[in-house]
């Protein structure tokens, strides 16, 4: 287990590139240019508070994305209504629509998007180059920056939240993103590249600092393709500063300091999938109002106890 000390004081492994800024400046442009328009078609769910939609967009490269949406029963647009956009954990999706009526409930204007190419019905848009077989980090890698798969996901999270902030009765200026493991690095990104994000809230957070995650063995933990891709790739690890180096545009540690939105962020100490010194990278590069929740004796898992104890960053007195 690490020593919570140590990982508060460490200043992650990342090399940020120095283009770093203007390649994100660069990509933010091109999902700018596209239009909001999107498309929405009634789920038909019994419930006395939600009713659920399945709403798509195209994204960058063209890709059709697939997000619910869940709006409270009766909504009114003529009210302003708090959004949550939502993020799934690697290979999943969404999930059950049911499992958002809560917070329609509580007055929610909820968006869980489908990543791309994976268990939802997202769209991939571009076949790149190199192999793909074992995971999504490297997707696109061997091609460089621009065609890497976490650039693309990256910018549908701020198109998918762009949608909600201008969704009809969705007040744009309280937005919340959400998720766990990879939907938890998801909703950091997205509260990085749409700093108007007035909340986060994550849990165990993947995709940040590639490097310790491989120094540390990571052919046991979510970051295992890595290792394979340099063992059947690469055996001599003759690209291996170009493929690290490639990596840290998408290593959300260098966009956590973009982040001008509240942050809750809880992990367990014995989490082996995603390491918590991995996260600390992150999470110590946070420059805006944060909290960090800690389970000692819990890992990659249901951690219990946190939803009731952060109950109200979702729920303010005045509402």
């Amino acid at each position: 287990m690490i020593d919570l000390e140590v990982g508060k004081k460490y200043p992650g492994s990342a090399q940020k590139p120095a283009d770093f800024d203007d390649f994100w400046e660069r990509a933010l442009a091109e999902m700018q240019a596209l239009p909001l328009d999107h498309t929405t078609t009634p789920v038909a769910i019994p419930s006395r508070v939600a009713q659920a939609y399945d709403l798509y967009f195209s994204g960058v490269q063209g890709a059709r994305i697939h997000c619910q949406l869940i709006l409270p029963k009766n909504y009114d647009a003529r009210q302003a209504h708090k959004g949550m956009v939502m993020f799934h954990g690697y290979h999943c999706d969404s999930g059950d629509y049911q499992d958002k009526f809560g917070w329609a409930a509580e007055g929610y204007v909820v968006l869980a998007m489908d990543a791309r190419g994976q268990g939802g019905t997202s769209e991939m848009a571009a076949v790149p180059q190199g192999d793909a077989m074992k995971g999504l980090i490297i997707r696109g890698m061997e091609a460089g920056p621009e065609a890497l798969y976490y650039r693309s996901v990256f910018l549908d999270t701020a198109q998918a939240a762009r949608i909600l902030m201008n969704y009809p009765g969705v007040d744009r200026e309280r937005v919340y993103a959400m998720g766990a493991s990879q939907g938890g690095g998801l909703a950091i990104a997205c509260a990085s590249l749409v700093p108007e994000i007035y909340r986060v809230q994550v849990s165990y957070p993947f995709l940040s600092d590639y490097r310790k995650a491989y120094q540390l063995g990571a052919q046991t933990s979510a970051f295992e393709e890595i290792p394979y891709w340099f063992q059947f790739r690469d055996p001599l690890h003759q690209r291996e500063a170009e493929i690290f180096h490639t990596l840290e545009y998408i290593d959300i540690q260098n966009l956590a300091s973009r982040i001008r939105g509240e942050v809750y962020w809880s992990m367990g100490l014995q989490d082996t999938t995603v390491p918590p010194i991995t996260q600390f990278a992150t999470y110590n590069k946070i420059t805006a109002k944060k909290h960090l929740l800690v389970l000692p004796e819990y890992g990659h898992e249901y951690l219990p106890k946190v939803s009731d104890q952060i109950r109200g960053f979702f729920i303010d007195a005045d509402d």
